[in-house]
């Protein structure tokens, strides 16, 4: 399908400059643009690429100040970065989902399938299961018994909810993921450790997208929560009893530990490592790699381990790297004041 920069503009509420009339049928990178292409431009550091892309159709910010003529039709709007998102969704949106139940998937008697639902080949549906209308479950995923799912969730081959577990409307959870496996209980006793069950379950509610290889452990008891609208990037670690509040938001390899309770509107960059039995207050904001022992009370901007403002992290990063340096200067110096001691005796 083709659609013109006027039809693209009237979509996402923006400003035709150039060929209204220009067509694309594809997206791509504005480095890597070719005709019928569109592409769009929020960093400045890609502004040189605008000159010479091929793209036919690029969307940027409103505020853009040309430095020469450019080729390529422009839609300038508010926020690039959001519109090229809103159009992105509209296209995935617009692929036709698979439905039905393939021969070699297996859903036990008990269970109920929504209307519209996909069940790929070799994938498991447990006693007890509700599936919601409109989902699709992938080739090897297992939904295990008493599992309840809402509308439009989407499961990639070889994701595994383990029984009981509630998942709410529009969840996607990529392939490989893990949901409610057994939460790291374990007591010590004099011949090792005492496995101490987990019997709770994983909530998470609507709107949530959970990367590829992603684990959430069950509770000991009661729930283990992943509120509305969070999204969790790949091979992160949520352990047993975790709440993690609305629209928060965590990179790679991140990992928390048991009975946390993480804010809304919170962002952690990759590999943040949280102590287990904290309070993460509403909007903290984490730099990667920050390891946290202790709450924090939320609406600040962290690095480091512990976390601190980030300019006294980096102006510490700075002094750290010139130790040796300054450990040579001290010793010389003590050497100097030992002499002159010597002196005057």
């Amino acid at each position: 399908m083709e659609f013109t920069a006027e039809q693209i503009a009237n979509v996402i509420g923006g400003r035709v400059e150039g060929n209204k009339d220009a067509k694309v049928h594809t997206f791509a990178k504005i480095e890597e643009g070719t005709e019928g292409a569109i592409s769009f431009l929020s960093n400045p550091k890609y502004t040189h690429y605008l000159y010479n892309t091929k793209s036919s159709i690029v969307i940027v910010n409103e505020d853009l100040e040309l430095e020469k003529d450019v080729d390529a039709t422009l839609i300038r709007v508010k926020n690039a970065y959001e519109s090229i998102a809103k159009l992105l969704q509209i296209y995935e949106a617009s692929k036709p989902k698979k439905t039905g139940v393939a021969t070699q998937a297996y859903i036990a008697p008990s269970a109920k399938l929504g209307n519209n639902c996909y069940v790929g080949p070799f994938a498991y549906v447990g006693e007890g299961a509700e599936i919601g209308d409109g989902c699709q479950i992938y080739p090897h995923a297992v939904i295990g018994d008493n599992v309840k799912v809402g509308t439009n969730c989407i499961f990639y081959p070889n994701t595994t909810i383990y029984q009981g577990c509630k998942i709410g409307n529009n969840v996607t959870i990529h392939a490989g993921s893990v949901i409610g496996a057994d939460g790291f209980g374990f007591a010590p006793s004099a011949d090792g450790y005492d496995k101490i069950p987990q019997i709770g379950i994983v909530v998470i509610e609507d709107n949530v997208e959970i990367g590829a290889n992603t684990c959430v452990d069950r509770s000991t008891m009661g729930a283990t929560v992943i509120h509305k609208g969070v999204k969790l990037d790949n091979l992160v670690q949520v352990a047993h009893n975790v709440e993690i509040g609305e629209n928060t938001v965590m990179s790679a390899q991140v990992g928390i530990a048991g009975s946390t309770k993480v804010g809304s509107w919170c962002m952690f960059g990759g590999q943040v490592g949280l102590a287990g039995h904290i309070t993460i207050g509403d909007k903290t904001f984490l730099g990667a790699q920050s390891g946290v022992p202790g709450s924090l009370k939320g609406g600040e901007e962290l690095i480091g381990t512990p976390p601190m403002n980030p300019r006294a992290y980096f102006k510490s990063q700075a002094i750290f790297r010139r130790l040796p340096d300054m450990y040579k200067d001290l010793n010389d110096a003590k050497k100097k004041i030992e002499e002159l001691n010597e002196k005057i005796k």
